[in-house]
């Protein structure tokens, strides 16, 4: 496991432009506020909420997928759960949408399904299966 990551996660220059940009939203929600622009500040407001969600969340998962002796470890905002090896299978989807393909990872662990994409990942899900596959063959 030496010469491969283990652990995957939204990119910190992602997570601390999210911050970022809720921080900015948040200020000219308040300017607008405080000018008389109230629909404007309730805008504004709605989409600091938004985007400081992202934030939030890509915070307080951190890693959304690691790896382990035993299996496979995902976070989600209910907690952290064990998939191991033997009860898990992995597999890629590819969706098309508007001319562009999606890639995304599925783990399927008993009736729990787990979808990453790039965002949650910090990196192609394709990449992650390769990383995935030479582990498991390593079990």
């Amino acid at each position: 496991m030496d010469n491969y990551p283990t652990s995957w996660a939204p990119r910190r220059s992602l997570v601390v432009l999210a911050w970022a940009v809720a921080a900015l939203l948040l200020v000219g929600a308040v300017t607008d506020l405080v000018f008389g622009d109230g629909k404007g500040a309730v805008l504004l407001g709605v989409a600091m909420l938004a985007v400081g969600g992202f934030a939030v969340h890509w915070s307080l998962v951190r890693p959304r997928l690691a790896v382990d002796a035993e299996g496979l470890v995902a976070r989600t905002l209910s907690g952290t759960h064990r998939l191991p090896w033997a009860e898990t299978s992995t597999k890629l989807r590819t969706t098309r949408r508007m001319g562009r393909d999606g890639v995304t990872l599925e783990l399927e662990h008993g009736d729990q399904l787990y979808v990453f994409g790039r965002l949650e990942l910090g990196e192609d899900p394709r990449d992650v299966m390769d990383v995935l596959s030479a582990l498991r063959g390593t079990r």
